[in-house]
């Protein structure tokens, strides 16, 4: 094989026969030796490849092969021809979010999202929460299950099943989406350019607890959260030229 790639590969049972063939036929090194891993799994191991990588500080470009459930963020699963499908493969920078919360008892955490960063209701009782948009409150009181922040790579997992729009990618924009609002009821969220700054102050959180949520980490009985583009750790996605991230993205928008 032309290019060192590692191999990376989700515990399911098709996963790991996948990886038993491509073993088979290619070489691989670790990940520390290679220039490029190869994920076999879905968005989920996706998701959390990158999530290892952020939290490592080595950071590769990855081509995913899909043996997931959607695989919006890979490839089709194909043993034939690889080397080719990776000297032709298309890269695409993703720009992860970073968010930092503090909880109701003074804990600090930042975590990085690469889709969305989503606060929740922690009990039956609504959220109310006021939001600022670069230190300006934009909604005194927002009453609802939820809100979330959401990348262009994430504009179409939680964010379009909350109703929020589908960014194409590189549009250098982020959708700023409520989840079953109640007040103001005809709010419907805002696009706002990915330089924003978003905050979160959780009004009355010991009766209305909210929690925080980084792609698929947890934060719990948040005070207030600040969600902005993390520049410093651009990621790299592979694709092959034909099944590319942007064309996925635009095509979501005629899916009935």
């Amino acid at each position: 094989m032309e290019h060192r790639c590692a191999l990376v590969v989700s515990p399911t049972p098709a996963a790991r026969a996948a990886e038993e063939r491509l073993r088979a036929s290619y070489e691989f090194v670790s990940p520390a030796e290679a220039d490029l891993i190869i994920a076999l799994g879905g968005d989920g191991f996706m998701l959390q490849v990158l999530h290892q990588m952020l939290e490592s500080h080595v950071i590769k470009p990855v081509f995913g092969m899909n043996l997931g459930t959607v695989g919006f963020l890979m490839n089709e699963w194909r043993l034939e021809r690889l080397d080719q499908r990776l000297g032709a493969a298309k890269p695409f920078k993703v720009n992860p979010l970073r968010m930092h919360v503090t909880t109701v008892d003074g804990t600090d955490v930042s975590l990085p999202a690469i889709n969305e960063v989503s606060l929740l209701r922690e009990t039956r009782q609504t959220a109310k929460i006021e939001v600022s948009v670069n230190g300006r409150v934009v909604l005194p009181e927002l009453v609802c299950d939820g809100v979330l922040v959401a990348t262009p790579a994430g504009s179409t997992a939680y964010n379009l099943s909350a109703h929020g729009p589908i960014l194409p990618l590189g549009s250098g924009l982020i959708a700023l989406t409520p989840i079953s609002p109640f007040r103001p009821r005809r709010w419907r969220g805002a696009i706002l350019p990915e330089s924003t700054r978003v905050r979160f102050r959780i009004l009355d959180p010991q009766k209305r607890p909210v929690s925080a949520v980084g792609d698929q980490r947890e934060v719990r009985d948040i005070a207030c959260v600040e969600i902005a583009i993390d520049r410093a750790t651009p990621l790299t996605l592979m694709f092959d030229p034909e099944h590319t991230l942007d064309d996925r993205i635009a095509a979501e928008q005629f899916i009935a």
